[in-house]
């Protein structure tokens, strides 16, 4: 099962990353790193979130990630598969509200690892039961 693969993998990006604590940005980027995960935050309108450091681009991040978890509307998602398929990450997590038809088909034409209607947010909160 493709959650349970993503899951497994340890460096992720969040890419929508705010420091604002009541948006899934915040929270998901949060949860993954209080259970272990490597996880970087994509914003270019912040440079730290709760003095972790926060990068411009998947591009800028200093190591290659194996997950991306996509936390921005659809028009901004759709711009990003490109960056994503160009740095050989197989794995995109997209939150609901962040794809339309035209991302799952770009996403599928570029033969990404992809899941929809799933939050990890919920995943890992579920996990801590």
């Amino acid at each position: 099962m493709i959650k349970e693969e993503m899951l497994k993998k340890k460096a992720w990006a969040v890419v929508g990353v705010t420091n604002k604590k009541d948006r899934f940005g915040y929270k998901i980027f949060k949860k993954l790193l209080e259970h272990g995960y490597e996880t970087y935050g994509v914003n270019p309108k912040y440079d730290e979130v709760d003095g972790e450091k926060i990068y411009p681009s998947l591009k800028s991040i200093p190591r290659k990630v194996e997950v991306v978890d996509v936390v921005v509307p659809p028009k901004v998602t759709l711009g990003l598969l490109e960056e994503i398929k160009e740095l050989g990450i197989e794995y995109v997590w997209f939150q609901p509200g962040t794809f339309d038809e035209e991302v799952v088909e770009k996403a599928e034409r570029l033969g990404l690892k992809s899941l929809f209607y799933e939050c990890v947010y919920a995943e890992l909160v579920a996990r801590e039961r």
